[in-house]
């Protein structure tokens, strides 16, 4: 039970998986998200067989400043794509980049935060549980499912959002605003890994 508490609060808060859900949803049928929703959740569940099958202490100290170098230039990546969307407000619907599979895929294996996520599952909770072999894939498929879910409901939400605003104007703010926050936790992400932790890529 704590497994299924811990993953879904983390999971269902607000992150830039999420939040690009929800943007996304502003401007277009939550529909054509699917991909991207199902990316996120065999991104997780990558992430739960690596680190449920390999050396999770090795993974800490050796991939994760990497994972946070590259997660944070995917990052400004997006929010720059999102920033530079035509400022038309006519064309405001139409944002330059499209989520698909491979955007969710991307976004959430480069997230360093989602391996910190995994890792006290995989080294604290699944050996409490008693959990290994094929109980590890078993749980891994069901926390990855929920990863799934998670971006779809903030599509669901973005959607209910989008269609109280008749102004494309507040589309073309909304797009800005979103890629200001994607900026901010390109930077969180940075500063925890590289300057509060004191760690770097050798």
């Amino acid at each position: 039970m704590e497994i299924a508490i811990y993953t879904f609060c983390v999971m269902y808060s607000p992150g830039p998986v999420n939040l690009l859900a929800f943007n996304t949803a502003l401007h277009r049928p939550p529909a054509t998200l699917a991909g991207y929703c199902v990316g996120v959740g065999v991104a997780m569940l990558s992430v739960f067989l690596v680190l449920g099958y390999t050396g999770a202490a090795l993974v800490r100290d050796a991939l994760l400043p990497w994972l946070a170098g590259a997660g944070s230039a995917y990052i400004l990546y997006l929010a720059y794509h999102l920033f530079t969307a035509d400022t038309n407000a006519a064309k405001a619907a139409e944002p330059a980049t499209e989520l698909r599979f491979r955007q969710g895929y991307c976004l959430q294996l480069l997230n360093p935060k989602g391996w910190v996520l995994v890792l006290p599952v995989t080294t604290l909770m699944f050996p409490a549980a008693g959990l290994s072999g094929l109980g590890i894939l078993a749980c891994a498929l069901l926390i990855s499912l929920g990863a799934v879910g998670a971006p779809a409901c903030y599509a669901l939400l973005g959607r209910l959002a989008g269609a109280r605003i008749h102004h494309r104007r507040t589309l073309v703010i909304a797009n800005k605003v979103m890629a200001l926050c994607l900026v901010a936790v390109a930077a969180s992400i940075a500063y925890d890994f590289f300057i509060a932790t004191g760690n770097g890529i050798a």
